[in-house]
């Protein structure tokens, strides 16, 4: 058992999170369908969520009791979550210039390495974290800022690890594309490797150091842009990704006391056990290696750079992805390609 979900809050707790899955996919839906859905989303309610977090902490400096008693600033003062809430927010942001074309980056071609910039960017976030957590409490616990006991060891060292590789498994940096109807930015050489790989050091980074939140945002927050992907919104998942990551961070710096088990009846807490932390950073660790080792071994049969030339071209998910593309050329080119390869794999 992974999680504290048994006994009488058991019911909540697993409605919470069917709610929250549910609530995460609907809310991608409504920003990457429209323009207006988008800047809603993540240009005026971060702009006001910022004024909003400002006048907190000026209200503390001032000792002001509203502010010193805002579940924002006694639940989610720690650098993680403000760095992981505006990296996101950006991210999406980028992802909206590159599928609109908008100004004179949406245009260059320089820029379609952004997405690789700003994921790479959020990894490195977590993988900080991951240290800092392996520092402060090496082979026993600490209390972080929030409150919350977290544990330190090899498990971190091992997560952050497999974080470090994860980014080297995004390929073809330069592959983005605009969906014919404008409602998505594709990365079509970002299939189910990488994908899985990602989720899984992911969740694994949240059961390190967000042992309160896994419950949601490892599982829940992660299923949803996956869920996505896999069934109507092919090579759009690193959108899903950012959309529903940026809005989960948002509604948990908000409403942080949905997530504490002091205060809510759907709140989750991990098990804290080292063990299971080890064991699931390892298999981190394990997976992380194994698709960089695919990837790298299906680049050298290609005679290709894997991360400024696509590699996945002639698999379902790329053709897949491509078929939904802006140049219908795109398309042909991607089934051109696997015929070469098929080709060359008979001579």
């Amino acid at each position: 058992m992974l999680f504290q979900v048994y006994g009488s809050n058991a019911v909540y707790q697993w409605l919470g999170w069917v709610l929250v899955f549910c609530a995460l996919i609907a809310a991608n839906e409504i920003a990457r369908r429209t323009k207006t859905g988008g800047i809603i989303c993540f240009m005026a309610i971060p702009a006001a969520l910022t004024v909003y977090f400002i006048s907190i902490y000026v209200g503390v400096a001032m000792g002001a009791e509203w502010a010193l008693n805002n579940p924002t600033y006694t639940e989610m003062n720690g650098w993680f979550h403000y760095a992981k809430l505006y990296a996101a927010t950006a991210g999406c942001i980028g992802f909206m210039i590159l599928k609109y074309g908008w100004g004179k980056l949406g245009k260059v071609n320089w820029f379609k390495c952004f997405p690789f910039i700003i994921v790479a960017i959020n990894i490195l976030i977590a993988m900080a974290s991951d240290f800092e957590s392996a520092i402060r409490g090496w082979g026993g616990t600490f209390v972080s800022s929030e409150g919350v006991t977290l544990m330190g060891g090899w498990f971190n060292v091992f997560n952050g690890i497999a974080g470090l590789i994860n980014i080297f498994c995004m390929t073809g940096w330069f592959g983005i594309y605009a969906s014919k109807n404008k409602q998505d930015m594709l990365w079509p050489d970002m299939t189910w490797v990488f994908i899985v790989a990602y989720d899984i050091w992911n969740f694994t980074y949240t059961y390190n150091c967000l042992p309160t939140h896994s419950w949601y945002c490892g599982l829940a927050l992660l299923l949803a842009p996956t869920f996505a992907n896999f069934l109507w919104n092919k090579g759009g998942w690193i959108q899903n990704r950012a959309n529903t990551l940026a809005i989960w961070c948002m509604f948990a710096q908000v409403f942080p006391l949905f997530l504490d088990t002091n205060h809510s009846k759907f709140a989750v807490q991990s098990v804290n056990n080292p063990k299971v932390n080890l064991v699931l950073s390892i298999i981190s660790l394990v997976v992380n290696i194994m698709a960089l080792a695919y990837i790298l071994w299906r680049a050298k049969q290609q005679g290709v750079n894997p991360w400024t030339k696509e590699i996945f071209g002639g698999t379902r998910d790329f053709e897949q992805a491509m078929a939904r593309a802006e140049n219908p050329t795109l398309a042909a080119a991607a089934k051109a390609k696997l015929q070469v390869m098929k080709a060359g794999s008979t001579k």
